[in-house]
């Protein structure tokens, strides 16, 4: 009889990043949080320029791009980030990741998860090509930052 082993994620980056810019197509991200504006049947859609810091064990650097996030008329919201990550040692690497954002009701925080996706064509960083990263965190919206720990699954 086999036996049962517990996997545990294990944490690979914490990124500190700071909203540089959200532009909207009709609604602002205030409007819809607060209940000033509904989402309208077709949903709608707000670009969330970004740039930060990524740190560590073996991932530090930095860290700009930008999330076409969605909210659609259910309330519903979905994230869709492309970024681009220098490391210390002057290595790129393609961050995609999707996932949802929903508010923490009375914090003016912004309750965030993603699934991520790495890709590089440096030898030194190929082994982030077959990383499967959850990562979890929060955007406070009155100081435009944002926190993520990232995790290997």
């Amino acid at each position: 009889m086999a036996s049962a082993r517990m996997v545990v994620a294990q944490e690979l980056y914490e990124e500190r990043i700071r909203m540089t810019e959200i532009k909207d197509y009709g609604i602002k991200l205030e409007d819809l949080l607060s209940g000033k504006a509904a989402p309208p049947p077709q949903g709608t859609r707000l670009d969330g320029y970004f740039q930060g810091e990524i740190t560590g064990v073996r991932l530090n650097g930095t860290i700009v791009g930008i999330d076409y996030a969605c909210v659609r008329a259910d309330g519903d919201s979905r994230l869709h980030v492309h970024a681009r990550i220098t490391t210390t040692d002057n290595h790129s690497i393609s961050f995609f990741a999707d996932g949802a954002f929903f508010p923490e009701p009375g914090t003016g925080r912004l309750q965030l998860r993603e699934n991520v996706t790495l890709h590089s064509t440096s030898a030194a960083y190929a082994w982030v090509n077959r990383l499967q990263i959850w990562a979890t965190g929060w955007l406070d919206l009155a100081a435009g930052t944002i926190t993520f720990n990232g995790y290997e699954a």
